[in-house]
């Protein structure tokens, strides 16, 4: 429906590949926003919504065009009989002194590799090795480039890749523009919303979190 042709036997792979990797990852925050809103015994549609509501932020949705961004930035960043690794270096190097946030990189709950990466990454390497394996041979060295720089800038956070840089580099691969990227991960991750709401159901307490003030005392008007 995107490019009016049937897609490759690898490109239907890959996008499987993705859907079924990233269709749920716990309680994250529009997985919970979900919860919450059926735990009231909404409806499914409005769960949903409120679900792609907290998805749109960029913080949880929408970090893989940034990701991309990045590659290609470096690969255009090259000078005349530059390499990749020196315009990687190079460039990074500005973004990290600057105070800048390495999209694709770091992950709230991983302090190790992002286990998803190592998916998306096998089967990012068998989409390209169809017809286009030197971009993904670049992304690549880019990504060690990025972890080494991490690793000198803020020795000790353990900043790894995680799920958002493969999936920029599997989503393009597939001709998907990354304006849909998030779409796409909210396609996905209806699986997971629907899977959560129906399991809340099945034994349904309307979530409510205690809070206690830490303001003033005292105070009068």
């Amino acid at each position: 429906m995107l490019t009016g042709s049937s897609p490759s036997d690898a490109q239907v792979r890959a996008l499987d590949a993705y859907l079924l990797t990233v269709c749920d990852h716990g309680l994250n925050a529009s997985t919970f926003a979900a919860r919450v809103i059926i735990a009231t015994e909404s409806d499914m549609v409005s769960a949903v919504t409120g679900a792609i509501g907290a998805l749109k932020g960029p913080l949880h949705g929408g970090a893989p065009g940034p990701a991309l961004d990045m590659v290609f930035e470096i690969l255009d960043a090259r000078t005349e009989g530059e390499s990749v690794g020196a315009a990687a270096d190079r460039v990074i190097r500005a973004k990290l002194e600057a105070g800048e946030r390495l999209m694709g990189f770091g992950h709230r709950i991983y302090k190790v590799r992002d286990p998803r990466a190592d998916v998306l990454g096998e089967a990012a390497r068998k989409l390209y090795a169809v017809d286009d394996t030197g971009f993904y041979e670049a992304a690549t060295e880019i990504e060690a480039i990025a972890l080494r720089l991490l690793e000198e800038y803020k020795p000790g956070r353990r900043l790894q890749t995680n799920v958002e840089f493969y999936t920029a580099l599997l989503l393009h691969g597939i001709g998907i523009p990354s304006t849909l990227f998030t779409p796409i991960f909210a396609m996905a991750r209806a699986a997971g919303w629907t899977a959560h709401c129906l399991e809340q159901l099945e034994a349904n307490r309307i979530y409510r979190p205690q809070s206690e003030y830490v303001g003033a005392m005292g105070r009068r008007w």
